[in-house]
């Protein structure tokens, strides 16, 4: 999709404000990805989930009248039975753990994305009717403290795919830095910012910008006029 509405003017993005459309589907999709970090175990993969950017403050944000998606972060703490670079054979895994889930919740098949595991887009029985999914970006905080994000880079031939860690730039104080806006008031200017980004990104056809990064960058430019 390219962003484009009926007469060639970009659609934009803008905050979801249902919030008990919200309360619910974040329920079921977190309930999921909780399912995910149990079942890993079984492949002897230690991790945790967390809800990350807009989904986790309260920014959620939605594209016209499209289906809205909940980001969550794998992060991957603990690897028995292969490397931490044996990035193919990881994102398998999960992938195929994912599935298993799923199945196991009455989803189809998830979609392996380039920085994320994609769900189907699913609909509330009851109430707002707006379709919803999950992704899920597998991560890992190296011992020097940087978020890396798992890069699945498509090359056509499924066995010349690469598979590699990219560092998600300027993540390491970004908690930090939020409760800094926060007690000097500019949470609204993180929201603005935010928004703008996500419209800046789809205006350009770049969907790799997932929404943590597009609330890393906020964050960022937000705390830094603050400094100034």
């Amino acid at each position: 999709m390219d962003g484009l509405g009926r007469k060639g003017s970009y659609v934009m993005y803008h905050y979801v404000k249902d919030k008990d459309y919200l309360k619910c589907t974040y329920s079921i999709c977190s309930d999921i990805v909780n399912q995910l970090v149990q079942h890993l175990k079984k492949y002897g993969i230690e991790s945790k989930m967390s809800l990350v950017g807009s989904g986790g403050r309260n920014m959620v944000t939605q594209n016209e009248k499209e289906a809205i998606d909940f980001d969550f972060n794998l992060e991957i703490i603990d690897l028995k039975n292969f490397s931490f670079y044996d990035g193919r054979q990881l994102k398998e895994t999960v992938r195929k753990a994912f599935n298993e889930v799923l199945k196991r919740n009455g989803w189809g098949d998830c979609q392996d994305s380039t920085s994320a595991l994609t769900t189907e887009q699913r609909v509330l029985k009851k109430g707002n009717k707006t379709p919803f999914s999950i992704d899920v970006c597998i991560i890992w905080i190296d011992s020097f403290g940087r978020v890396n994000r798992l890069i699945h880079k498509k090359m056509g031939i499924t066995w010349m795919d690469q598979y590699y860690w990219n560092e998600t730039r300027n993540a390491q104080k970004i908690w930090e830095r939020e409760y800094y806006i926060k007690d000097n008031d500019c949470w609204s200017e993180v929201r603005r910012v935010y928004l703008e980004k996500k419209n800046r990104y789809l205006t350009r056809n770049d969907y790799d910008k997932k929404s943590f990064v597009c609330f890393i960058e906020a964050v960022n430019e937000v705390y830094y006029r603050i400094q100034k």
